[in-house]
């Protein structure tokens, strides 16, 4: 079936062969609304292509048509959305049934998109044009254009609603990681193999053999096939060679680490040795209307073909410097396909056997000429035709064209080594002015490179060069292969690259980078501006920074730049290539944690009495308890249980440290911005840690139980992170001390509300409870319900309560116990999310929470914890410094009234004439004080009485008063009793 814009493919659903997919299973999807069908294996653009359909998107800046030219995901162009996912690669998404399919960045229909009127202005949009205009007069980019542009960067949508899916990260360890299973892959890991090492292979396709796939190495097409089978029948005799298809190694890190991507799973691999064998990218001519739908590199015209058995056309017309464009046309004319023209840029046609095939089939070769114009059909929707013109110079033709019918141009230009993970190695891109060729040198230690990387495709060379990258790796792990090593053959074929495939039009319109909608004249104008460094006029252009990364613009984008400085290719080199190779979806990274899961030793309590447990960090803990249906009810009724009665809270995840020797107190004083060193025996005290630049990154108690004794609770997440700093900190200062992290060794349980000291009083201790004799910010160590046990007198939660510290072997016991003492008194579990309600409605903050990684003291209300008068603390030069400035941010406390008042959420930004000026940290509806309060930064003047506005998730505004935050008993009544 043929739908406007779009061309058939001449492919009938009964006569497709292709080497990935399966014609007895027939799949049914749907593009724009409309249903096609499919064969198991197809990609998306396959199963569109063998249903006639080219258009698949609109370009990002002018919404000219799209459709597919290399089918290796090369490039930005076949970006398609789905039902969940936006800016999917067509060409390698493969369809399944029912799967929803969209094009992406249009208005209104993809065939008929309302915004491509912005190409007729494109006159008004020069390079850099954004960096001259938009700014006068003062605030109309805020006004006027930003919202513009807001509204129109982008490609795909994001679906709000997408449903979650499982991603995970897997580690490996190898002797030799090959990255690329074409020939020359195949060949290093077979010796490899047999030498013992233990391989990974890793392609990308979803079939090893890379160009043995689709390729054509000879006229007749038979040495593939053959080469093919007998490389893989060695290979599945190597037990120890792993082969992951369908991976993406998406980048290159210190000592051979490798991030490969397999579906939804990220692999950490080390590798002793790594062979590169990725081989080369196909570069694309520069003509006008280069874009066009039907516009292809000959590699995926072959690709289609072979792989998919889709004719991507009924006639076709080869624009070629090289033999491979004679080896697209044979396949093409062997397909059934008319090839109206051979279009070669050389001014003289060697006689092989590739040439001869090609005019012994009767097709026309017009040498020494050029495509100097794709010719569109209505719309720009598909190409109908060319002009021919003959080269008259340097990238120049003749006025002397004509044009030939066809509606598939197949360009096979030349070649450019896929170079990014090599050049993330540290190794060096030159070139080859005399034969137009880049070459990969300075490669470091570890590193190898296999195959040819100058796009020859000569068999026997690159089986060769791999062999001999395989054989001296091997060497370098101590392995023996038995063989000699064989040194690369040159393959003497020097036709590989055109030295000028680019003919800019008087007209324009010639497309330079298809991502950015970049042409000829922008990277020229670029460089008359005076960004004339490759590095410069990558950003002042935005030529390769894009999705597809310049591998189809960085090769052109050198030539110009070469041309109009009058300097070498040598010379002017590529931009630097840096991870990730290509796009990496967020879930991919972020995956499913290996942290250990860490229980506390109360965990089968919370378990039996119901709790609906959370992570917290490492931590398992009890959210609350209760039905997970029935979660805000049991919320509110823990939290008055604690304001009205008394409830238990499991703190055992605080970090804990004990801290020893004479030389104690000084090194908290150090470690910490309070004060330490006259800390009377028996008080307990706040601790506020800062970095080296002043910001805060953890918090806690120290309960001084001797005079050369601290017992120290840390946050639940930051214990490692504080134990590690001290050990740090002390190999410098070299105190005489002792730190030892006794986390694991405890557990802590927090009693609160007005009759926890009746419970523990009924429970049985040593201990003088009364509020004389053990008033608040206090530690005691002695006997409670007959177990050994430190109590510290903290609130937290605003309430009288106090911390309970006993052997961890003890704390289920020390559990029982209390809840057996306070029967009588209503006595019930706390979880986690009533603490946090209950910390916050009296103003407590969270580190990590109500703090980030650029969080000062001052900015959060902490001054009076910071002790300036001592001679020294960790970040104490720093917030002096600081201190010198005004403030940008501060920490507030708001309430919102009325039941219909919109509820924000954390994270919600905080605006202020229309600019964010800060966020919402910690909110939550309190059932005491019946009504929403919370904590956010604002502006530093916002002060009590004024208002802020938060952005809710809907879009929508609501207003806050600005209140202390002390919301709950500001006098400290509660916790004094």
């Amino acid at each position: 079936m043929s739908r406007a814009g779009n061309t058939g493919s001449n492919s009938t659903p009964e006569s497709r062969k292709g080497l990935y997919i399966n014609p007895e299973k027939k799949v049914e999807f749907s593009f724009e609304g409309q249903k096609y069908q499919g064969f198991e294996g197809d990609t998306i653009v396959s199963a569109l292509a063998a249903n006639g359909v080219w258009l698949l998107a609109r370009s990002f800046k002018y919404h000219r048509p799209r459709g597919a030219r290399s089918l290796a995901g090369l490039e930005a162009d076949p970006l398609v959305q789905l039902e969940y996912e936006p800016n999917v690669q067509a060409d390698k998404q493969t369809i399944s049934q029912g799967l929803k399919v969209y094009g992406q960045n249009y208005s209104g229909s993809l065939e008929r998109d309302r915004m491509a009127i912005v190409g007729l202005f494109s006159r008004f949009l020069p390079v850099g044009f954004y960096y001259k205009a938009f700014f006068r007069p003062r605030g109309i980019w805020e006004k006027l254009w930003e919202p513009i542009f807001r509204r129109g960067a982008g490609l795909g949508r994001v679906n709000l609603n997408s449903p979650h899916g499982y991603y995970d990260k897997r580690y490996g360890f190898y002797d030799i990681v090959i990255v690329g299973a074409g020939p020359a892959g195949i060949s290093a890991a077979i010796h490899a193999g047999r030498a013992g090492a233990e391989v990974l292979l890793v392609e990308q396709e979803p079939e090893i053999g890379g160009s043995l796939n689709y390729f054509r190495f000879d006229a007749e097409n038979r040495k593939a096939e053959t080469l093919r089978k007998e490389l893989l029948h060695e290979l599945q005799q190597l037990p120890n060679v792993e082969i992951m298809t369908g991976s993406v190694c998406n980048g290159w890190f210190a000592d051979n680490w490798l991030p490969i991507i397999k579906d939804n799973r990220l692999y950490k691999v080390r590798a002793s040795e790594v062979i590169l064998a990725a081989g080369s990218m196909e570069q694309p001519a520069i003509f006008r209307n280069n874009d066009l739908p039907g516009v292809m590199l000959g590699s995926g015209t072959q690709r289609l073909l072979r792989l998919y058995g889709v004719r991507p056309g009924k006639r076709a017309v080869i624009l070629t410097a090289n033999t491979h464009g004679y080896g697209v046309a044979l396949d093409l004319h062997e397909a059934g396909v008319d090839v109206a023209a051979i279009v070669d840029l050389r001014s003289t046609v060697p006689d092989n056997e590739f040439t001869v095939a090609a005019a012994n089939a009767g097709i026309r070769i017009e040498q020494n000429s050029t495509v100097s114009e794709a010719l569109a059909t209505s719309g720009n929707r598909h190409i109908k035709g060319v002009r021919v013109a003959p080269i008259t110079g340097q990238g120049t033709y003749s006025d002397k064209s004509f044009e030939i019918e066809c509606d598939l141009l197949c360009m096979s230009v030349g070649y450019a080594p896929a170079y990014q993970l090599a050049l993330q190695s540290g190794s060096r891109l030159g070139h080859d002015d005399d034969n137009a060729m880049f070459q990969i040198t300075s490669l470091p230690d570890g590193v190898y490179l296999a195959g040819s990387i100058d796009g020859a495709f000569d068999l026997d060379a690159v089986l060769q060069t791999g062999s001999s990258a395989a054989w001296k790796a091997l060497g370098r792990l101590g392995l023996e292969t038995g063989e000699e090593p064989m040194e690369p053959v040159d393959s003497g074929r020097q036709d590989i690259n055109h030295p000028w495939p680019i003919f800019p039009h008087p007209k324009g319109k010639e497309f330079i980078d298809l991502d950015e909608d970049l042409h000829y004249a922008d990277i020229v104008n670029g460089c008359a501006d005076g960004y004339d460094d490759l590095e410069l006029l990558k950003r002042y252009s935005t030529v390769g920074m894009g999705p597809s990364q310049g591998r189809h613009a960085a090769l052109a984008t050198a030539r110009i730049v070469a041309r109009e400085t009058k300097r070498s290719m040598a010379e002017i080199g590529v931009t630097t290539a840096r991870p990730p190779l290509g796009g990496e979806k967020l879930a991919v990274l972020a995956g499913r944690s290996f942290e250990p899961e860490r229980l506390t030793p109360l965990h089968h309590r919370h378990k039996e009495a119901g709790a609906s447990m959370m992570n917290a960090g490492l931590w398992w803990r009890p959210a609350y308890y209760g039905k997970d249906s029935e979660r805000d009810r049991c919320i509110r009724e823990e939290v008055l249980t604690i304001r009205n009665g008394v409830g238990l809270i499991d703190v055992s995840t605080l970090g804990k440290i004990r801290i020893r020797g004479k030389d104690a107190a000084e090194f908290l004083d150090r470690m910490y911005t309070f004060n330490y060193l006259k800390q009377p025996v028996g008080r307990a005290r706040y601790l506020l840690m800062t970095n080296e630049a002043g910001t805060i990154i953890d918090d806690g108690v120290a309960g001084r139980l001797s005079e050369n004794s601290f017992y120290i609770t840390t946050t639940s997440g930051g214990a490692d992170n504080v134990y590690r700093n001290m050990l740090w900190y002390n190999t410098q200062w070299r105190l005489d001390i002792d730190i030892t992290n006794v986390t694991a060794a405890y557990a802590a349980i927090s009693i609160a509300g007005p009759h926890s000291r009746k419970v523990l009083e009924k429970l049985g201790t040593d201990i003088d409870l009364s509020a004389q004799a053990f008033p608040g910010n206090e530690i005691r160590a002695g006997s409670l319900g007959g177990i050994q046990a430190y109590l510290l007198r903290v609130a937290f939660v605003g309430e009288l309560g106090y911390e309970i510290h006993v052997p961890a072997s003890q704390g289920e016991a020390m559990w029982d116990s209390l809840m057996e003492a306070g029967s009588s008194h209503g006595i019930r579990p706390v979880g986690i999310e009533a603490q946090r309600n209950l910390r916050l409605e009296k103003g407590h903050i969270i580190v990590g929470q109500d703090t980030d990684a650029t969080t000062y003291p001052s900015e959060c209300g902490m001054d009076w914890a910071v002790k300036f008068k001592k001679p020294f603390f960790v970040g104490k030069r720093s917030l002096q410094i600081c201190s010198k400035h005004p403030l940008n941010r501060r920490l507030v406390g708001f309430e919102i009234r009325g039941g219909s008042a919109g509820m924000p959420e954390e994270s919600n930004v905080v605006v202020h004439d229309r600019a964010v000026v800060g966020h919402v940290t910690s909110v939550a509806r309190s059932p005491v004080l019946e009504k929403i309060v919370g904590l956010a930064y604002a502006r530093a003047e916002t002060e009590p009485g004024n208002t802020i506005s938060i952005k809710l998730t809907d879009g929508t505004v609501t207003k806050a008063d600005v209140v202390s935050m002390h919301f709950y008993d500001p006098q400290n009544e509660r916790q004094e009793m």
